[in-house]
């Protein structure tokens, strides 16, 4: 199983006793906000349990969908994952539960796997793709060092109107750069 950790934080593979607070993560309005109602479908979340538990089996692995688990309490608190793609290439995303937002655990979160993609599995270049009105979420890219690399005109359809979406990504030398100790 895999398994990081950081100060407060255990980063793991999914497990399926993760899946009614995975769901319950689905179903809060402001995590709604920026998706299609369809992707917040709470069988949906059941399904996509499954299936990062089916991944973490993978051989290669590409994908690590990864519980966060608040480390004092044991408790389930989010996901964040890193799906690599062609050519070193990977994409990050998180998750985390309201009760929880505030308090630096999805900056950790996304730091650690980031320097794990980096430094452990050879990744050249980590990028993010979010709705350009996902203020939390760009806030949270800029501080892992990324950059705004593009911004798409209306390029989602979802919640009766058209979405701009943005990419962010930060390469393996600018991680260094900003990482060196």
């Amino acid at each position: 199983m895999f398994k990081l950790e950081t100060q407060r934080l255990i980063l793991r593979d999914m497990k399926i006793s993760d899946e009614t607070d995975f769901v319950a993560i689905s179903q809060d309005v402001k995590y709604q906000r920026f998706y299609d109602e369809s992707d917040c479908d709470p069988d949906k979340y059941r399904q996509l349990t499954r299936l990062f538990i089916e991944q973490a089996q993978e051989d290669p692995r590409t994908s690590y969908q990864l519980a966060i688990e608040h480390k004092p309490t044991g408790t389930f608190i989010g996901t964040v994952c890193l799906r690599i793609e062609k050519d070193n290439q990977a994409s990050i995303g998180a998750g985390l539960s309201r009760e929880f937002q505030g308090s630096g655990y999805i900056q950790e979160a996304t730091k650690a796997l980031t320097e794990h993609g980096f430094s452990k599995l050879g990744i050249h270049r980590i990028y993010a793709e979010t709705i350009s009105e996902n203020k939390a979420t760009i806030k949270l890219c800029q501080s892992l060092g990324m950059r705004k690399e593009a911004h798409f005109k209306e390029q989602r359809y979802f919640k009766g109107r058209w979405w701009d979406s943005v990419v962010l990504a930060i390469l393996k030398s600018e991680w260094l750069k900003r990482n060196v100790s």
